[in-house]
């Protein structure tokens, strides 16, 4: 079963759609960046030249509805890309990673014109952040972060480092949607069906298309993967 690109950002609970395809961008200082062996860094073209955020989103949204938008600058500085994400926004619906790590972080990015927050494990302040976030606006998405498959460092409020518990915490608040984002190592696809029997789930990080075929197999609602293939494609001769 070939999963659909992203023209439905989720999947309701007994529906029968077929998993979502979600590009990933990531942007720093507005800058369009690609990840490599020392982080991410900025995008080139074969002769050197930078791409044009907005012509990447040309490049995208015809085939997708939905961007899963990483501001590097929120995570790596805690300091976001507000504007960006307003002007991107105008283009295509997001879901924002500014490596929220307070509730008024989250409402900062979501009235800049993000459809939904990404709180990420590895940022937020702990259970007492998200369930104020919740109570201030319920389009939230929680991402569980692991590298080299162990669980990144997290907030002591959540009194565990297992990270099934920390995501049925975040679920507990009321916030459903859940993205699992691996780095340095493949999805441990085991671990998403558990955590997709429970909700609904979109695989990040290490997730490549060329993975979309599991995503059935563990129920997963969609994956989310880097543009690497696209900006090439840009780049090809014509």
């Amino acid at each position: 079963m070939a999963p659909e690109q992203a023209r439905t950002p989720g999947r309701a609970s007994g529906a029968s759609q077929l998993p979502t395809l979600i590009p990933c961008l990531l942007l720093r200082r507005g800058e369009v960046c690609l990840p490599g062996a020392d982080g991410p860094g900025v995008a080139r073209r074969a002769s050197g030249a930078r791409f044009d955020v907005f012509d990447v989103l040309d490049r995208l949204t015809p085939s997708y509805s939905l961007l899963y938008f990483v501001d590097l600058d929120g995570i790596e500085r805690n300091d976001p890309q507000l504007e960006y994400i307003q002007e991107v926004s105008r283009e295509i619906p997001l879901w924002v990673d500014s490596g929220v790590r307070t509730a008024d972080q989250a409402i900062d990015v979501i009235v800049a014109g993000a459809e939904k927050a990404v709180l990420s494990s590895a940022h937020i302040g702990g259970p007492r952040q998200l369930k104020r976030a919740w109570r201030l606006s319920t389009e939230l998405v929680f991402e569980i972060e692991t590298t080299d498959g162990r669980l990144d460092p997290v907030d002591p409020g959540w009194e565990t480092t297992d990270p099934l518990s920390i995501v049925r915490a975040a679920r507990t608040v009321g916030v459903a949607a859940v993205v699992v984002s691996p780095r340095e190592v493949s999805p441990d696809w085991g671990f998403v069906a558990a955590v997709a029997s429970e909700g609904p789930t979109w695989v990040n990080g290490t997730f490549a298309p060329a993975d979309a075929p599991r995503l059935s197999l563990v129920g997963a609602s969609g994956g989310i993967f880097h543009i690497d293939s696209v900006l090439a494609s840009m780049d090809a001769p014509s």
